[in-house]
């Protein structure tokens, strides 16, 4: 019997007995590869996903547990397209990998409010919420001084 599950705005009914990952009905059911799978312990953030609007890994979520709507790096491409242009401006792709789970935490980041809060309150913020995306390729400052930015300039969103 399969498990209903809504992503990215549809609904699709999916085979995910036990403690099947969501990462794993996303990435191998529904072709949704951006959902990386690194650790497959909930600790690098690779595999990160909005499940009602908050970040989850998606990698430790058990499919048939999920009640809440699910988005996917590939749902919010178009919500996330200012974040992912000031990724490229400002150096903070390198291999790309840990990307679409930073591109969605920071979704969630900047859906929160961050422009109502002082520089320093909100640099402290990004690098709080984000220091469970682990990156080996950058050195962190350009990602969140991509989110920073995107938080005091709305306009740019």
């Amino acid at each position: 019997m399969g498990s209903e599950l809504v992503v990215n705005g549809r609904t699709v009914v999916v085979d995910a007995p036990g403690l099947r990952s969501l990462a794993a009905v996303l990435r191998e059911d529904l072709h949704l590869t951006a959902t990386k799978v690194a650790c497959g312990r909930g600790e690098c953030g690779a595999c990160t996903v909005l499940v009602d609007g908050r970040p989850r890994m998606a990698c430790t979520t058990p499919a048939a547990l999920v009640r809440g709507e699910v988005w996917t790096s590939e749902g919010l491409a178009g919500e996330s397209e200012p974040i992912r242009r000031r990724f490229a401006d400002l150096g903070a792709f390198q291999c790309g990998f840990c990307t679409p789970g930073q591109v969605v935490h920071a979704v969630a980041l900047l859906r929160d409010g961050l422009a109502d809060l002082d520089d320093d309150t909100r640099r402290d913020r990004v690098r709080h919420a984000l220091s469970g995306n682990l990156c080996r390729c950058t050195g962190y400052q350009a990602i969140v001084e991509s989110v920073c930015q995107l938080a005091e300039d709305p306009e740019a969103r």
